[in-house]
């Protein structure tokens, strides 16, 4: 079958590789669908290995070449012994987290995405979504509602990085809340916010291509731009008492993002760390206890999500089929997907891989 592997930095391959194996007890078989570039895709392409492990990995065993994808979902092939929450000819999407289910500190107690030998498809496991086929254990693999468009299986999982960053920030209705980084999981997550209830979104960014597309996207949205306006001065004098943000949640891994959030944030607000940041971030550490602020990271998503995420894009209330801005085929996936995707003045946001193409 078709597959897209990494190698190394700057080298991905369009390879033909061997079909999984039949599923085992526990295992699904899928043929993908669709997958998603996730900004992790991206930083793994550019500067990786980074979470593609050198050595085997201490849970699944697995290391490079890595079949990337962990967007994505497909129709099920075949099952192994013991499945019974789904059938061959389902359509399902993958659940990409992968980690010890009972013996762990974290797992037993429901926590999965906490695990210390956490691993992804896609990542850290044999089998990625930008290949025609995937193997995959039974909990990784979730049935989608009737009314859920194919594409939508590969927008479940970054619009639940969305959805448990708004929860890790406590955006509620009436809420005024700040993203800085339009890509992606910004976007998703000033939608993600917008349908918990809040009704002040701000969001900050250099691109103003990006800004546009917000602008499009989220209609009564406010965009910045850092480097041309001063965020917080606009958020205070835009919310009640000159206060400042109720929530303000960092999306793009950058020092100065993350600043910006402290510095918008009104007392005893919150600020949530969604990006991965690639190196230690000093912080004005005054203000944040000067302020009052809570400061929360915010990991990936509990697996249980999965249904409600589903439930929130085929409602409307999350609406993550408007964020994709193009769809390719695989043999196009480094060309028209990778590169374009870093290129700084690009004009696109997320793009998909059809794999039936």
């Amino acid at each position: 079958m078709k597959a897209l592997r990494f190698h190394a930095a700057k080298d991905l391959r369009l390879e033909d590789i061997d079909e999984p194996a039949p599923p085992g007890p526990g295992q699904v078989l899928i043929r993908n669908s669709f997958c998603g570039i996730c900004g992790t895709d991206l930083h793994e392409y550019a500067y990786g290995p980074i979470f593609i492990p050198t050595e085997p990995h201490p849970f699944t065993g697995a290391s490079g070449p890595q079949v990337l994808g962990h967007e994505f979902g497909g129709v099920v092939q075949a099952v192994g012994e013991g499945v019974s929450h789904v059938a061959p000819g389902d359509r399902v999407s993958v659940q990409p987290l992968i980690m010890p289910r009972s013996g762990d500190y974290y797992a037993d107690r429901g926590l999965f995405h906490l695990s210390d030998r956490l691993a992804l498809a896609g990542l850290s496991w044999g089998s990625g979504g930008m290949a025609q086929m995937a193997l995959l254990n039974d909990y990784n693999v979730v049935p989608i509602p009737d009314d859920l468009p194919d594409e939508a299986v590969a927008l479940i999982e970054p619009a639940a990085v969305a959805v448990y960053a708004c929860d890790r920030g406590g955006v509620t209705a009436g809420s005024s809340v700040l993203v800085t980084g339009a890509g992606p999981i910004g976007v998703l997550t000033l939608m993600a916010a917008r349908a918990a209830g809040a009704v002040q979104l701000f969001v900050s960014d250099p691109n103003e291509t990006r800004l546009a597309l917000v602008r499009d996207l989220i209609p009564g949205a406010v965009t910045l731009n850092p480097t041309r306006q001063q965020v917080g001065n606009v958020i205070r004098a835009a919310t009640e008492g000159g206060v400042g943000c109720d929530v303000a949640i960092e999306c793009v891994g950058n020092e100065h993002a993350l600043k910006a959030c402290l510095d918008a944030v009104r007392k005893q607000g919150v600020v949530v760390q969604t990006g991965l940041h690639p190196h230690e971030n000093p912080l004005d550490w005054f203000a944040v206890t000067f302020k009052d602020v809570d400061i929360r990271g915010s990991w990936a998503y509990p697996t249980h999500y999965w249904n409600r995420v589903a439930r929130m894009i085929a409602g409307g209330q999350l609406p993550a089929a408007s964020v994709v801005t193009d769809r390719i085929a695989l043999s196009d996936a480094v060309t028209q997907g990778f590169d374009r995707l870093l290129d700084p003045a690009g004009t696109q946001l997320k793009i998909l891989i059809d794999l039936s193409r």
